[in-house]
């Protein structure tokens, strides 16, 4: 196998692990965008949403509110990675923390805000979640350097013990 063959099973040819973990975080950041905006143009279909409801005037807060955390998720994993010995597990667990915690003011503040219905709230919650699933599963699964047992399966990889 040549270098350029190994280069090319590793990933892309000439790019390092930090450019293409920016790569995936721009992808993931897309797709939680995409996707949070389906939601919003289908919740437009099922529920009215009411003109007087700031959030659901148009689809740009929608865009706003996943940006920013997507960016903050993808630096926190990037940070994770580098520091600790389980970053997956690490990060799944504080994204299921920050879910939870972001879903509160959807069900304390939210049905306080003018125009706010039952039907543009769980429209939220379901976009809370579509985020945080989209963000984890693509960080925790793509990251450049993700174990194989990872990507594949919960099965453990058997690792070879060397001979002496």
């Amino acid at each position: 196998m040549t270098v350029i063959e190994s280069s090319r099973t590793a990933g892309t040819v000439g790019t390092s692990h930090g450019a293409r973990y920016a790569l995936l975080g721009l992808a993931t950041t897309i797709a939680a965008i995409v996707l949070n905006a389906l939601v919003y143009f289908i919740g437009g279909m099922l529920v009215s949403y009411d003109s007087d409801f700031l959030i659901f005037q148009n689809v740009s807060p929608t865009i706003i509110f996943t940006v920013v955390p997507a960016i903050i998720a993808v630096l926190l994993y990037g940070v994770l990675r580098r520091f600790t010995a389980r970053p997956e597990r690490t990060f799944t667990v504080i994204a299921a923390v920050v879910l939870l915690a972001s879903i509160i003011p959807d069900l304390t503040y939210i049905p306080t805000v003018d125009g706010a219905s039952p039907g543009q709230t769980a429209i939220l919650i379901v976009m809370h979640v579509v985020a945080a699933a989209t963000i984890v599963r693509m960080l925790t699964r793509f990251a450049p350097g993700t174990s194989r047992r990872t990507r594949s399966s919960s099965q453990p990889v058997p690792v070879p013990v060397p001979m002496r």
